[in-house]
């Protein structure tokens, strides 16, 4: 397991990359966090990369990766750390016995590697050190790929395109850019819509106020006409004093 969501995250960010990077090639297979046995009959003999690069075989969803069937891998890399530092030596000379090309280390908060990226390259059966870059950076022969820290991530880019593979969170963002825009028109439309209904009441509300103003004026002048027949008629009547009986 790894040791925080950090290095979880690097490990995803380096397998669905380089994922990426050989979708199309049928001879490359890339895993990680994954089996695999080195010795046939024996269940103990095993190792689990984080992150593995496997050319010249077939490629399907392996459960794991058998040595004696296939071939030895062309790259590990292990994203290590303080606590798991003892447990990811080891593995080097294991990697170096089985004949695993190319081996990378990344301390993602260099707590004990310095520098915190470093890599080895099997050469005459013995590992030797990958000359680092000024910038500490190291070209992995196996894959064509620059591996240089940035950050909290591990950054691999293309040797001869100078391309960058993206982390998925780069890869999900125009996505993102686009759910927040259609979020955003949304919301435009929603409030367009409230106002529309709100304007749509209002003009419900001024018709009904104006056909009861309208009803009352009506009512006044009804009103004011009974009265002004009322007193005509009360004028018709005979005094008290022209009424003699």
């Amino acid at each position: 397991m790894a040791e925080t969501q950090n290095h979880v995250l690097v490990m995803l960010d380096l397998i669905f990359g380089l994922k990426l990077r050989y979708a199309a090639a049928p001879d490359v297979w890339v895993s990680g966090n994954f089996f695999l046995y080195y010795e046939e009959g024996n269940p103990k003999a095993c190792v689990v990369p984080d992150v593995l690069v496997a050319k010249r075989v077939v490629k399907w969803d392996r459960p794991n990766y058998l040595l004696w069937e296939e071939r030895p891998p062309s790259l590990v890399v292990e994203v290590t750390s303080l606590k798991t530092r003892r447990k990811d030596q080891r593995k080097k000379s294991l990697y170096e016995q089985i004949g695993v090309q190319e081996l990378v280390f990344f301390d993602l908060y260099g707590e004990y590697l310095i520098p915190r990226l470093q890599g080895y390259r099997l050469v005459k059966g013995n590992y030797r050190p990958i000359p680092r870059k000024a910038d500490g950076s190291l070209l992995s022969r196996t894959t064509g790929l620059w591996m240089k820290p940035e950050g909290d991530g591990l950054r691999l880019v293309d040797a001869e395109t100078k391309a960058p593979i993206l982390w998925t969170e780069e890869r999900w963002a125009p996505n993102k850019a686009v759910v927040a825009r259609q979020a955003a028109e949304a919301k435009i439309s929603e409030d367009v819509a409230a106002r529309r209904a709100a304007e749509a009441r209002a003009a419900e509300e001024t018709a009904a106020l104006r056909e009861i103003e309208e009803r009352i004026r009506a009512l006044e002048k009804e009103l004011g006409r009974l009265r002004n027949e009322r007193s005509s008629s009360l004028s018709l009547l005979p005094t008290a004093e022209e009424y003699q009986p």
